[in-house]
């Protein structure tokens, strides 16, 4: 069974950074698509950074110069660096991945891992 596995949400004054960390079950090489999403209370759960099996990233537009995705392909593990942290970035962050190869179709979720940035 493949599992994330989210790790490295805190409580952060504002202006600080976290590095968010999602651990695989499988190697990531299974994925095609690896994703980082938030969500807040009585919204949707957003993309915020994604990076595909090739290294290619993208970002929502309006975090492209806070937000930071990475993978570990040795450590089974891709990361969401976040630097200057503001308020409205509190939330709960999730994991995501789109299997490819002997997982194709299926997609997994982390357990999700909170953010709060406050003083």
């Amino acid at each position: 069974q493949v599992q994330l596995v989210e790790s490295g949400g805190d409580l952060v004054q504002p202006g600080g950074s976290l590095r968010l960390s999602c651990a695989a079950s499988v190697r990531i090489s299974s994925f095609y698509f690896m994703g980082w999403y938030r969500q807040v209370p009585g919204k949707e759960r957003d993309l915020v950074a994604s990076i595909t099996d090739s290294g290619r990233t993208d970002y929502v537009d309006s975090m492209k110069d806070r937000f930071t995705i990475t993978r570990d392909i040795s450590k089974n593990t891709w990361y969401l660096q976040i630097d200057s942290l503001k308020p409205e970035d509190t939330a709960v962050y999730y994991c995501h991945a789109r299997g490819s190869g002997y997982l194709r179709g299926r997609e997994y979720w982390g357990q999700g891992t909170q953010v709060t940035v406050s003083s």
